[in-house]
């Protein structure tokens, strides 16, 4: 996929879920990563994300039930839409000190859950699709969660964690983000 290609119509794999160990193996990976995002730990991140890596994130849309039962809608609103190149760039701004949406630093929370595990109908590697929550605070009284439905893609690698991610498309469940900020990796 293009990484400048939205995931309209996402075709999930038909495959069925793998075995428990591969499946101990992806989720193991997954809360690795997510260990490496709540430490700010973003240099290393990077590592897991690969260099063809496709990185979305959208919003649900609100619509009356005859609508989606017609399929139609209001348009997605497209938060994300990155590259590897971009995803460096966030974290170099990061790493700078002057990004003053986060200073100081976001506290975060990434809970990844109810992974359902399949081989890509490619062959190319893993389907994970899985629930999702990001808490985030900051300051005294500054904190927003987030919760959605996220479709990972990873595949075998040799970077010292076992896999790396090439696409990862993330929807959250809040259709308005009230968030002053979304400067956090998510």
């Amino acid at each position: 996929m293009n990484a400048m290609a939205k995931p309209d119509e996402l075709q999930l794999s038909t495959k069925p879920v793998v075995d428990a160990q591969t499946h101990y193996q992806v989720a193991d990976f997954l809360h690795q990563e997510a260990e490496l995002l709540d430490d700010w730990n973003f240099r290393e991140w990077l590592k897991v994300m690969a260099q063809d890596a496709n990185y979305f994130m959208r919003t649900g849309a609100n619509a009356q039930t005859r609508d989606r039962r017609r399929h139609v809608g209001p348009p997605t609103t497209w938060i994300f839409n990155d590259n590897w190149y971009q995803l460096e760039r966030r974290v170099a701004r990061l790493e700078t000190g002057m990004a003053w949406a986060e200073e100081p630093p976001s506290r975060t929370r990434h809970l990844v859950s109810n992974l359902r595990v399949r081989e890509t109908e490619d062959g190319q590697g893993f389907e994970i699709r899985s629930n999702y929550a990001l808490h985030r605070s900051q300051k005294e009284k500054d904190y927003t969660t987030y919760f959605g439905m996220r479709i990972d893609r990873v595949r075998r690698a040799d970077n010292g964690y076992g896999f790396e991610i090439y696409f990862r498309d993330i929807v959250l469940d809040q259709v308005v983000i009230t968030s002053h900020n979304l400067s956090v990796l998510f």
